[in-house]
């Protein structure tokens, strides 16, 4: 058998069955001319993902690690700009904190914050990820009034590492086995941050069950 007697037969124009052939299938095209969110059929998202780069093997990473990695990368950029970056003209320990506690307040308002809300798959998404999610004219002296509490909790955590080293190796009483570096500044921050953030949900969601208990008793 030949190619070209292998190839469909496309009916004669004068026969009967090329009425039928020879017809334009417009039903779809006025389908998607009229098509509407109102009429448009629902599509699972898991189907979605089948036309779209994250349904073709591609390793995807976690919303929440994305944040984690957020909130690290801001306070270690701290670390590194205003500790590091001011040592050499702020010798005084205690003046770096404050001025680190004031850096970080004024990042994690302005752009910390602003980064996660942009990454939030709809409105308020990641508030949960911040202490004062609302964004107004407290927000910032909030943020930094927190940041100056973060930073006391991670100078007491640098203080309770180095001794416990020194007190380990038998080194000088003056020694510092353990300097400030980004990478564990930011995972101290991070750290605390979430500890002091899972403590308020875990009050409000208290203050919470109290009042539903005491609406249900007066009820």
């Amino acid at each position: 058998m030949s190619e070209k007697d292998s190839q469909p037969r496309r009916p004669e124009w004068d026969s009967p069955e090329a009425s039928g052939y020879y017809d334009l299938k417009t039903q779809a095209v006025d389908d998607l001319l009229n098509a509407s969110e109102e009429n448009a059929p629902k599509v699972s998202r898991e189907e979605l993902r089948k036309f779209t780069s994250q349904g073709k093997g591609r390793m995807q990473v976690a919303d929440w690690v994305k944040l984690l990695l957020v909130k690290w990368w801001f306070a270690a950029a701290v670390c590194f700009f205003f500790i590091w970056g001011l040592a050499p003209f702020v010798p005084n320990v205690l003046d770096q904190l404050v001025i680190a506690g004031l850096a970080l307040g004024f990042v994690t308002d302005l752009l910390t914050n602003n980064v996660l809300r942009f990454l939030a798959k709809r409105k308020g998404g990641n508030d949960r990820w911040m202490m004062f999610p609302r964004k107004g004219f407290w927000s910032l002296p909030l943020n930094v009034l927190y940041a100056g509490g973060i930073m006391f909790l991670v100078y007491t955590a640098y203080n309770v590492l180095n001794r416990a080293l020194i007190a380990l190796n038998g080194l000088p009483g003056d020694a510092v086995p353990m300097g400030v570096g980004p990478i564990l500044f930011g995972l101290l921050c991070l750290g605390f941050d979430l500890m002091l953030i899972g403590m308020k949900h875990g009050f409000q969601k208290i203050i919470a069950e109290a009042q539903r208990k005491a609406g249900a008793g007066r009820g």
